[in-house]
């Protein structure tokens, strides 16, 4: 980016040559900012110098004219010759060391800073640039999720910048070159090259941009035409021209025209626009009563300022410039203005602390034309070259903006950021909780966000689930909670690789949240559920004490666990299965198994469970427990013949164990329409 946008016309370098006094020409082209002219001069100016002081001088002015054309190598080299040969003013060493910065040689650029800092105590700058150097350094290694890509469609040899949406449909941009076609053609005595002005293109449906062309008149002239701002109707602009006369420094001034049909009209100049300073890189609000724009008019803290002004509506005049102040200001360079729908500014500034040149910044919005908090929007849209002139589409975290960075095709280029949306999956496997090497076929899984979403999916052969996409659209958002869980219909079969099953916990839950996550991840939630066997289920052991059918507090737990898996299954109708041991009459064994099972349905009662949805079933002594002998391995029948063989402690122990009470599902299809109903 040259820090001059549009420049006085170049002074012939023939009749140049035709001066005695090269140095003076020289110095006389530097002062009205015609620098490629000044910096030829300066060549030849040198071979004519016979003493030091004056060479030493000519060294550090053909550096000034390299570090105005942004030619970071040959300041580098200049600068370095200029303190070789005890060029007495120690700002080469600064400016060396802003090269440095600008080439992202940090380390080296940290210790030119320091000796500034040690030369010029007095100065901030060597401070902040040693600051800045290492905060450049930081923002490299751990860059913002911003991604950047060159307009090579559009993009030229020669400059291109100062993007600006011509309207709201985001389908077509303005942007500022001094390439080949220009209207003037005539070349710039500042940088070598055309005059610049304002090209157009647009974007088909298939994302291809079309070749730039010009603004026809009365826009473009053969003076320099650049950075500028349309309203959001598309039909008023607001743009920079500079007009230039020989040997005279340039004015810059900001044009306004309106469109008449599909014709612009002519532009008039905005009436605080004087010729003695410069007013250029407009940026408007979108209700278009804010105008903000660069000058180096007095009052200001550097070489720039960014100033605003406001719309009177009684009398369709813009008011008398305010500047924005020193939070906004710094005593460097500050331009190319930006103001977003939320009125949020962007800018670009070379005073505040940065990666390089220019560095955009962020300003948030302090009341009417006021803004303040200034930050840096860091690394990849900042870089250690010059980076400016930023525009954001509304509403979207993506936009447009120029640089001069390393990879471009010319020396100014157009490039394209946006934000990519952050990644988040759930996926995950569902098994048996009894054989966990055992998947689950069939399981509906839910996935519910607190930003409203609900989705399904089902379990495929391997067991396996998962949330990512359907077709384009992502599943796993930012910044939203979600709960994951396990839907199986009450009484449903679901296979199993060895039979059909059905499932005591037939809705399991895990919670998962992408709140405050700045990078992409991936989630795993296991799950495993409990098999209800057809059988007999041994949940847990419901024991009696000898000749009683009284609930001990230890059968009180275990159908407490009963309870929470009726709830779970509300469509479940079971039958209690109540059994005694062989001791007693069978008759007398009957009545007390019954008396038993009637216990435990009376227990679920009280909890609250509807009495219909259960049978209480007793046994007596006719189905003794099945056991696997822990000594032989073999399924064994706790029945009389097999008890007298064990000991007197074996004995008790097995009697024990035949005094139980099981369940087992009879079907799974209840329904209660009462409010009682758990």
């Amino acid at each position: 980016m040259k820090k001059i946008l549009l420049l006085a016309a170049i002074v012939s370098l023939s009749v140049m040559h035709a001066q005695k006094n090269f140095r003076k020409e020289a110095d006389k082209a530097f002062t009205i900012h015609e620098y490629f002219t000044s910096l030829e001069l300066y060549k030849v100016a040198y071979t004519k110098a016979t003493k030091k002081d004056d060479k030493a001088a000519i060294i550090f002015r053909t550096a000034e004219c390299y570090r105005m054309l942004n030619d970071y190598k040959q300041e580098e080299v200049w600068y370095t010759k200029a303190i070789q040969v005890n060029y007495p003013d120690p700002v080469a060493i600064f400016y060396l060391a802003n090269a440095l910065k600008s080439m992202g040689k940090y380390d080296e650029a940290t210790i030119q800073f320091n000796k500034y800092k040690k030369e010029v105590p007095a100065d901030q700058r060597g401070e902040d640039g040693a600051k800045s150097c290492q905060l450049a350094a930081k923002w490299k290694d751990n860059p913002s999720r911003y991604k950047v890509e060159n307009m090579t469609q559009i993009n030229s040899s020669s400059q291109d910048f100062s993007p600006a949406f011509p309207d709201r449909k985001y389908t077509a941009l303005n942007f500022t070159s001094a390439r080949e076609g220009s209207t003037g053609g005539v070349v710039d005595g500042n940088v070598g090259q055309t005059f610049s002005d304002i090209f157009e293109t647009k974007i088909d449906k298939n994302g291809k941009w079309s070749t730039p062309v010009p603004l026809a008149e009365p826009i473009n002239t053969a003076a320099n035409e650049g950075a500028n701002v349309v309203n959001r109707k598309g039909n008023m602009m607001i743009f920079t021209r500079c007009m230039c006369e020989k040997n005279k420094k340039f004015m810059c001034g900001l044009y306004i025209t309106v469109k008449k049909g599909q014709l612009w009209d002519e532009p008039k100049l905005i009436p605080f626009c004087t010729d003695s300073f410069t007013f250029k890189h407009p940026a408007l609000s979108l209700d278009e009563q804010t105008l903000v724009f660069s000058s180096d008019m007095p009052g200001g803290f550097g070489s720039s300022d960014l100033w605003v002004s406001t719309f009177n509506k009684n009398t369709k005049e813009w008011g008398a410039p305010v500047n924005l102040g020193p939070e906004v200001n710094t005593a460097g360079y500050d331009a190319f203005p930006f103001i977003t729908d939320d009125g949020t500014l962007y800018y670009s500034s070379d005073g505040h602390l940065g990666m390089g040149g220019l560095d955009i910044f962020k300003a948030e919005k302090k009341g009417d034309a006021k803004w303040g908090s200034v930050s840096n929007i860091e690394y990849p849209i900042n870089s250690p070259s010059d980076d400016f002139g930023i525009i954001f589409e509304a509403k979207m975290n993506r936009g447009y903006f120029s640089s001069n960075r390393e990879g471009g095709k010319g020396s100014d280029d157009i490039y394209f950021f946006y934000m990519p949306a952050l990644e988040f999956s759930i996926e995950g496997e569902i098994t048996n909780c009894k054989v966990h090497a055992e998947v689950i076929e069939g399981v509906t899984m839910r996935l519910v966000g607190t930003d409203g979403s609900l989705e399904e999916t089902v379990t495929d052969k391997n067991g396996h689930y998962s949330f990512e996409k359907k077709g384009d659209k992502r599943l796993v958002n930012e910044n939203t909670s979600y709960v994951i869980s396990t839907i199986i219909p009450p009484g449903a079969d679901i296979k199993t690789e060895s039979a059909k099953l059905s499932f005591i916990n037939s809705s399991v839950k895990a919670k998962e949240t992408t709140i405050a996550l700045t990078s992409s991840k991936h989630f795993v939630h296991d799950f495993c559920l409990e098999p209800i066997i057809k059988t007999d289920n041994h949940f847990g052991d419901v024991l009696y004490d000898f000749d009683s059918a009284l609930l001990t507090q230890q059968a009180k737990d275990t159908l407490d666990i009963l309870y929470n898996i009726l709830i779970d299954n509300p469509t479940f109708v079971i039958e209690l299965s109540s059994h005694t041991d062989f001791r007693g009459e069978d008759a007398y064994n009957q009545k007390l198994s019954e008396a038993r099972a009637k216990s435990c349905v009376e227990y679920l009662v009280s909890k609250g469970v509807n009495k219909d949805r259960m049978v209480a079933k007793g046994y007596g002594e006719k189905k003794p427990l099945e056991i696997t002998d822990s000594l032989t391995g073999k399924v064994v029948i706790l029945d009389q013949k097999y008890i007298m063989k064990l000991s007197p402690e074996g004995q008790e122990e097995a009697h024990h164990k035949n005094r139980r009470t099981v369940f087992r599902v009879l079907r799974k299809d209840f329904h209660d329409n009462s409010t009682s109903q758990l």
